[in-house]
């Protein structure tokens, strides 16, 4: 039985807790992106909670409801891709209930599936790179804002659960300083000894 086999998608109820729980059981799970190209699939371990209107971090601080926020504003399960810079996309899983804008910036991958799609992609041999961050994990998995308020449970960009259960380590949010005290909370997440992380924790 294949790897892919043994996996289990995630149902919308995995989805509908509030932002902080769903950090935590989210590392570890396994994003998979079913694309014209051919399937890539990696494995999260580091992420950042973002916790709605009242997180001065978050891009819905201040219940700021605007075209690209609103599917902050749907149940969970679904994805919020947005450019930065003019010219990277990031990817956020949207969690919690409807009206609760809590979302989960995905910051770094394991490669698990489709490596050479990856590293085609990517321009790069060097593993360890190929998703260490916002902007390379959806270069190498083929994520563009055509998946802004991607279903989840859909057929295109899903997650897999495979049993694995991972040590977790904490930490501050990255390039949030404009945030004040909400900058200072241990909100990002990630897989204790891995290789793949975007920056050290």
């Amino acid at each position: 039985m294949s790897d892919s086999m043994r996996r289990r998608k995630l149902g919308r109820e995995f989805y509908l807790r509030e932002g902080l729980e769903a950090a935590g059981m989210l590392l570890g799970k396994i994003l998979v992106h079913d694309s014209p190209d051919g399937l890539t699939a990696g494995r999260i371990v580091e992420l950042e909670a973002y916790m709605g209107e009242s997180d001065k971090g978050c891009h819905a601080y201040g219940g700021r409801r605007t075209a690209r926020t609103e599917i902050m504003y749907a149940e969970g399960g679904y994805a919020y891709v947005y450019l930065i810079y003019g010219m990277y996309c990031c990817m956020n899983v949207i969690v919690g209930g409807k009206d609760i804008p809590h979302c989960i910036f995905l910051r770094a991958l394991e490669p698990v599936e489709g490596i050479e799609l990856m590293k085609k992609r990517r321009g790069t041999d060097r593993l360890r790179n190929l998703c260490g961050g916002p902007g390379k994990l959806c270069i190498a998995m083929g994520i563009d804002r055509s998946l802004y308020g991607e279903d989840l449970c859909g057929s295109r960009l899903w997650l897999e659960d495979d049993g694995f259960s991972p040590e977790i380590i904490c930490g501050r949010r990255i390039n949030i300083d404009y945030a004040g005290e909400d900058a200072e909370k241990d909100w990002r997440f990630a897989v204790k000894g891995s290789q793949f992380l975007s920056a050290k924790l």
